[in-house]
């Protein structure tokens, strides 16, 4: 096929929510040197985009962004100087392009796709060969596209500095995408997993994915101490804390004396931490912020995807038209695992 040279995309032009999305066409050149041009064939979404949206997403956004971080696709044409990607591989991108592998910076922090720079809800685009990594043989493209975002933290979380091991216990909070797939992870690793969430049917779904202990927090509001009574008072070794402010002095009563809480979210809003200090240093408890991950840690967690046949859970596909619809499903929060815009066929 003929190089494109214009793409359909979504922009924002105003930050007041996702009923601002607007389709547009825009010029394509063609990849740079170290570049190669990819037809994007989905993009999963994230509780980021919708925060992006209304113009509360904390770490910046530039104006009338392209949104969108996490896509799967075909490269379709190579620039000069590109070794190791062919035309016709199946891709997906780093959610920071420069994040290569090490810890982060203020630069490698302004290349997050959908934000700082221009993002993926578009047909086609160009990146930088470094940013990519081949999806494993086994995922689709729909499934795929739930890798760079969701997964990537989850495996960061979980293998990061003191990685999980067999015997550990995990805690993930409800059942969105970076729970979901923190609880494969655990699991096929050897962890028992304690899942929580506000719907006894999203726990069936936990339990089916091999969840061993279920717990509804709005039935047992007091869940941290139902986790120490499961835990015979021990605790647990990680926490996926996904509350934020809302769960956080929870997550600390619920964690092992020198256990990990991996905070990579602040969906239950606001609550009172001002005793934090004082309860993080009598668990001597590790508190770490998770900003994704490398493209080195992506090409890791693949190998696992790929030795243990892991399979993204994708709740709803829908197509490039219905990007508003998806992000209203999205913020409905009915979803178990991802929610994927289907941009082209395969």
């Amino acid at each position: 096929m003929a190089i494109p040279t214009t793409t359909r995309e979504y922009r924002l032009p105003k930050y007041d929510g996702y009923q601002s999305l607007t389709i547009q066409e825009a010029s394509l050149p063609p990849p740079k040197a170290g570049e190669v041009l990819v037809k994007i064939i989905a993009v999963s979404l994230q509780y980021r985009d919708l925060i992006v949206s209304k113009g509360s997403y904390p770490l910046g956004c530039k104006d009338n962004v392209v949104p969108g971080s996490d896509m799967a696709g075909e490269i379709i044409a190579v620039g000069s100087d590109v070794d190791g990607f062919k035309k016709g591989d199946r891709v997906c991108a780093n959610f920071a392009l420069d994040h290569v592998f090490g810890d982060v910076n203020e630069k490698i922090k302004s290349t997050g796709l959908g934000a700082p720079i221009d993002g993926v809800l578009t047909e086609y685009k160009s990146f930088p060969a470094y940013s990519l990594v081949h999806i494993p043989p086994h995922l689709s493209y729909i499934e795929a596209s739930t890798l760079p975002c969701a997964a990537l933290t989850a495996y960061n979380a979980l293998m990061g500095p003191v990685p999980l091991k067999a015997g550990d216990t995990v805690l993930v909070q409800g059942t969105g995408g970076v729970s979901i797939f923190a609880l494969q992870f655990a699991k096929a690793s050897g962890a028992t997993v304690i899942a929580t969430s506000s719907s006894d049917e999203k726990l069936k779904i936990a339990k089916k994915l091999g969840a061993d202990h279920l717990i509804n927090y709005k039935q047992v509001p007091e869940w941290e101490k139902e986790v120490l009574k499961i835990t015979e008072g021990r605790g647990v070794d990680h926490i996926v804390e996904v509350g934020g402010a809302g769960t956080l002095m929870k997550s600390l009563t619920a964690v092992r004396y020198a256990g990990w809480v991996h905070v990579i979210g602040f969906v239950a809003g606001a609550g009172d931490v001002s005793n934090l200090p004082v309860v993080a240093l009598g668990k001597g408890a590790i508190i770490r912020g998770i900003l994704i991950g490398s493209r080195d840690q992506f090409e890791s967690m693949n190998r696992l995807i790929i030795a243990q046949k892991l399979k993204p859970i994708v709740d709803k596909v829908f197509t490039f038209e219905q990007a508003k619809e998806a992000y209203a499903y999205l913020e409905s929060q009915k979803h178990v695992g991802k929610v994927v815009i289907k941009v082209a066929k395969d």
